[in-house]
C-alpha cells in the first residue's frame, strides 16, 4: 500500500499547523561526519478545504494526527507504530511511502490515521521528522547559528523524544546548492550537586544561502536516548536574540 502525503488535520503540539498550506521537507542525510545535520530543501504545497471537511462530515472527519516512530518489516513496510502518547498500533494494512528505503528500520514521522479497532490504525498520511543527534562542539571548525524563529520545545510524558517546532524564513532558491541545514551542538554536560546533569546544547543553523521572504513551519525531534542526561538545556539564536529553553528528560 503506497501512501502519499496530503494532511488536513495537526499532530498533537503546543502550536498549530494552519489547515490552509501544508509545509514539506526533504531530508537528505550526509555521509561524513557532518551527517548529524540534516539539510532541508523546501517545497511549499497548497492544500484546499472542503465545506464537507469543516463540518465533520468527510472522510478524513474522523482522522487522528500523532508524532510516531515508526517500524519497518523485512518488505520495507510500516508494520506498527509507537506513538509519542505510548499506544502501539499495528498498521492495517501495512504501507510504504517512496521516503521509506530500509527494511527493518525505525523511522521518525508525523502519520496522519484513522484507528482501526482498539489496536490497529489505517494510515492516511505519512510525513518523516528529521532527528538531531548531539555533535561535540570542539569536533566543528565553526558553529552555525543563524537566526529562526523558536515555536515550541516540549517532550510528551515519559516520551522518547524531544520535539522542537521551528519557522524557518525561506524564498525561492537560486540554485540547488541553497538549502537550510540544522543540527544539536553539545557544549558540556553540567553535573548538579544532587547528581543530576544537565546537557548544555545549541541548535545549529546554515541558513544556507537560502532568501528570507516568508516564514514555513517544520518539527525537529531529538532522541532521549542520544542525551546522556536528566535535562536539556537549549540555547536557540532567534530574530530577537538568544532563547534558552529546558526540558527534563
Amino acid at each position: 500500500m503506497q501512501i502519499k502525503a496530503f494532511p488536513h488535520l495537526v499532530p498533537r503540539v503546543p502550536h498549530l499547523v494552519p489547515r490552509t498550506s501544508y509545509l514539506a521537507l526533504r531530508v537528505p542525510h550526509l555521509a561524513s561526519r557532518t551527517s548529524y545535520l540534516v539539510l532541508l530543501a523546501i517545497l511549499l504545497l497548497a492544500s484546499c478545504e472542503t465545506d464537507s471537511y469543516d463540518k465533520g462530515e468527510g472522510q478524513y472527519s474522523l482522522m487522528q494526527a500523532d508524532f510516531v516512530e515508526a517500524h519497518t518489516d523485512a518488505d520495507c513496510r510500516v508494520s506498527y507504530v509507537l506513538t509519542d502518547e505510548g499506544d502501539s498500533l499495528l498498521a492495517e494494512p501495512r504501507f510504504t511511502t517512496s521516503a521509506i528505503g530500509r527494511a527493518d528500520t525505525a523511522y521518525r514521522a508525523i502519520l496522519y490515521y484513522d484507528r482501526v479497532g482498539t489496536q490497529g490504525f489505517k494510515a492516511r498520511s505519512f510525513s518523516l521528522v528529521p532527528t538531531l543527534r548531539p555533535m561535540l562542539a570542539d569536533t566543528l571548525e565553526r558553529v552555525l547559528t543563524d537566526p529562526l524563529k523558536l515555536e515550541s520545545l516540549w517532550r510528551p510524558n515519559r516520551g522518547r523524544y524531544v520535539n522542537m517546532g521551528v519557522l524557518l524564513m525561506s524564498g525561492l532558491p537560486d540554485t540547488d546548492d541553497q538549502r537550510h541545514a540544522v543540527g544539536l551542538v553539545l557544549d558540556s554536560v553540567q553535573r548538579h550537586a544532587d547528581g543530576l546533569a544537565t546537557a548544555c546544547c545549541r541548535l545549529y543553523h546554515d541558513q544556507g544561502g537560502v532568501p528570507e521572504y516568508y516564514s514555513v513551519r517544520r518539527y525537529l525531534s531529538i532522541p532521549v536516548s542520544a542525551l546522556d542526561a536528566d535535562s536539556l538545556r537549549l540555547a536557540v539564536t532567534t530574530y530577537n536574540g538568544v532563547v534558552v529553553k529546558t526540558v527534563p528528560l
